[in-house]
């Protein structure tokens, strides 16, 4: 999961919210290939694993993160899942419905993108064309290069011409050298938060004449750096269709795809569906309870989980619903394939996220999975996502002809943890084909020795599905926690299993005031990450605040090395058979967490579970036959898991 940009915010409250089951939206406009009625078995999916996506987003509004989600999972042009977690405000009153609207931030991006492709098939957008043949007044502009005195030290800003013009491709593959003001903090950086002009009360056209002032931060081509490149785009739309952005996007996108509750604001009669914001309020750039004149095509749309799953079905048809095509099928392959240049450089916040050493490449408009072993990105090669601000978050998997779509409001970054869970759950639920045989396997007899043998935790590392591989977690010192931080509290989402913070009684819902015996109030997140991390053996004082105590709580905790928690099974043995429970995040198959399930053999090393989606757990011995591991379901769908133990 991509992380997003932003000061770092939090909640406050602690209180239940609702499960509320999934209503269906039965708009005339919303019949799309089935994306009407969940059908999870229809679709490819055990509907009792897709079941575990609404308690684990509980979870997260139990400890007080977010007051709700809505998600939403199609497959094979069917609608697997779409249900409402939690309520729309945060007082925890009104329960939340599936047509619940979210700002969805940088989620306006792919949109932007796919209206400047239909531009390109139309001929009025040419994507070799350097910028200025739309917007004149940048074609001046200069590279800055900062450069250091030997002598004294001092550093200064020089302009150098650009060996070429920056491109109207430059703009979808953020390869312009125009930059975000947040991403850096070099000295192009710090004088792009001059600009004044970048405001619901202005234009496009205005804040682009502003931009002409400014240098670019790099050389045309040369280096992936998340931009306003997206908002220059969407004034190119505006000049190469003569229509305002707005009116592009409901004319030829949302009122075609029957996307009726996607726009750059929220009229008045649908505000009562429309999510709260974070406890400090939206900043006044994006209070999406009025209208605007800034159509930022980088940011400013608002949406609903059904509207962006027919916007993410038209990219997956190769650009058509319903019979309406939007785009040609060579167009989407074309944005959906890597755009960047082998020698491309990666830079800015947002760059540690894109680029080989996470298996992710850019197309134009989207993120995509490049590397077959390992990613950040869910899914098979050629799977291509993005996210927002505030937690939103889709990707498609062209392999496995699946979508998912996460609309929620959390802080600035801290929506790492509901993509990977979406991720993993989603693929997680996959229904797994059985062999074919004319009968279930008869049971054999293993001896009490080799079912000893078998007894202990087996570990998959991040995902457990053969769909999506990921990459080994990177491990730290620590105490191993998840928090959100915002107004000066540090709220702890999780305390891992087995390390320290949960050894010494840490638990979700408490609040951490110092560090130390520091006060953390108005430190950011990385501030309070860089407090709790340290060398192995290294100890730290934690004061925590608890719901329902009156005093707070002083702990003395060992920092350890931590791996984020992947996915785990333990064997155990009771009565003479072996019994399976899931024990680290997730549940594991047909095996849940703490709920230990028997599983009957069927050879000496093969056993199976009689109920649920059959699992088959084959157990696998090293080079002196101790056992090292195990493979569930073998075959084209087998995922493994080593012995720690």
């Amino acid at each position: 999961m991509i992380p997003t940009r932003g000061e770092n915010l939090a909640t406050k409250f602690m209180r239940r919210a609702f499960i509320v089951l999934a209503t269906i939206w039965l708009s005339a406009t919303a019949s799309a290939q089935g994306l009407t009625s969940p059908d999870p078995g229809g679709a490819g999916f055990s509907a009792e694993r897709l079941a575990r996506i609404a308690p684990w987003y509980q979870s997260q509004i139990d400890a007080g993160a977010l007051p709700g989600a809505v998600v939403a999972v199609a497959r094979n042009g069917k609608l697997a899942y779409l249900q409402a977690i939690g309520t729309y405000d945060r007082a925890g009153k009104i329960p939340l419905k599936p047509d619940a609207i979210f700002w969805i931030a940088s989620m306006t991006k792919p949109v932007t993108s796919v209206a400047a492709m239909m531009l390109v098939e139309e001929g009025k957008l040419d994507l070799a064309a350097p910028v200025s043949r739309y917007l004149p007044e940048l074609k001046d502009m200069q590279v800055g290069v900062e450069k250091t005195d030997p002598a004294t030290g001092k550093s200064e800003l020089v302009l150098e011409a650009p060996q070429r013009p920056m491109e109207v491709i430059d703009l979808l593959r953020h390869t312009s050298g125009l930059v975000y003001p947040e991403e850096g903090t070099t000295a192009v950086h710090k004088a792009y938060r001059q600009i004044t002009t970048f405001k619901r009360d202005r234009t496009l056209a205005e804040f682009v004449t502003s931009l002409a002032k400014l240098p670019l931060a790099y050389q045309p081509g040369e280096v992936w750096e998340y931009s306003w490149g997206v908002d220059v785009l969407a004034r190119v739309v505006e000049v190469a269709s003569g229509q305002a952005f707005d009116e592009f996007l409901q004319a030829r996108i949302f009122m075609p795809l029957g996307m009726v509750d996607t726009g750059f604001y929220v009229p008045e009669n649908k505000l009562a569906r429309l999510v709260d914001p974070l406890p400090s309020g939206r900043p006044p750039l994006w209070d999406v309870t009025k209208p605007a004149k800034l159509f930022s095509g980088g940011g400013g749309l608002v949406s609903t989980a059904p509207d962006y799953l027919r916007f993410a079905q038209m990219l997956l048809n190769g650009g058509e619903l319903d019979g309406v095509r939007i785009l040609a099928a060579k167009t989407v392959q074309q944005m959906t394939t890597n755009a960047l240049p082998p020698e491309v450089r990666f830079a800015g916040i947002v760059g540690g996220f894109v680029g080989p050493k996470v298996g992710t490449s850019w197309g134009l408009g989207f993120a995509i999975r490049t590397n077959p072993e390992f990613s950040i990105l869910p899914g098979a090669v050629g799977s291509f996502n993005w996210s927002g601000l505030w937690g939103t978050y889709f990707w498609i998997d062209p392999v496995e002809k699946l979508i998912a779509v996460q609309m929620i409001q959390v802080p600035p970054n801290t929506g790492g943890q509901y993509g990977r869970a979406l991720r993993h759950l989603t693929y997680a639920a996959l229904r797994v084909p059985e062999p074919v045989s004319a009968a279930a396997p008869a049971p054999a007899a293993v001896s009490a020795a080799l079912l000893a043998a078998y007894v202990g935790k087996y570990d998959f590392g991040p995902s457990v599905s053969s769909k999506d591989k990921q990459a080994p977690f990177p491990a730290f010192g620590g105490v191993g926690l998840e928090f959100a931080v915002t107004d000066g509290l540090v709220t702890i989402l999780t305390a891992y299993d087995s390390a320290p913070a949960a050894k010494a009684g840490l638990i979700a819902g408490d609040v951490i005031s110092d560090v130390d015996d520091v006060s953390v109030k108005g430190l950011s997140l990385d501030q309070v990450i860089g407090k709790l991390r340290g060398p192995p053996g290294t100890q730290v004082r934690l004061r925590i605040v608890r719901k329902g105590q009156d005093n707070p709580i002083d702990f003395t905790i060992v920092r350890e090395l931590i791996r984020l928690p992947g996915a785990q099974i333990e064997v155990r043995l009771r009565n003479g058979e072996l019994v399976i429970a899931a024990t680290g995040p997730w549940s594991v198959l047909d095996f849940e967490k703490d709920k230990p399930i028997a599983v009957r053999a069927i050879s000496a090393g093969e056993f199976r579970v009689d109920s649920g989606d059959h699992t088959r757990i084959a157990f696998v011995n090293d080079a002196a036959g101790k056992v090292s591991g195990v493979v569930l379901n073998p075959g084209p769908w087998e995922i493994r898991a080593a012995k720690l133990n």
